[in-house]
């Protein structure tokens, strides 16, 4: 299966739940794909003592996730493109829809 996830939370309990199901997915050997959209931009700051979404992230790319993050969100909240926060566009958004036989939003 081809599973796409889009976060727009910053609710770290949330989006280190959408990072799990990531991982988890991509254990199943699905190809996964993750986009970060608005308030989602912040996940790679969003760790707590409880949630280590840093982790699950850092985990989801050596799985071979593939990870996008709205480069206009990004830019808003004046940020820089980083590993964990890949600036990108609508068109990789709108890729992601079109390949995925599934599409879930966090």
């Amino acid at each position: 299966m081809k599973l796409g996830i889009v976060i727009t939370s910053n609710h770290p309990e949330t989006v280190w739940n959408a990072f799990r199901l990531g991982n988890f997915s991509l254990n199943q050997n699905d190809k996964t794909q993750i986009f970060l959209m608005a308030n989602g931009v912040e996940a790679e700051n969003l760790s707590t003592d409880q949630f280590n979404v840093g982790e699950q992230m850092e985990l989801f790319l050596a799985n071979g996730g593939i990870l996008f993050a709205c480069g206009t969100c990004i830019k808003i909240r004046k940020k820089n493109s980083s590993e964990l926060c890949p600036m990108s566009n609508m068109a990789d958004l709108y890729g992601i829809i079109n390949q995925s036989d599934k599409v879930i939003s966090f």
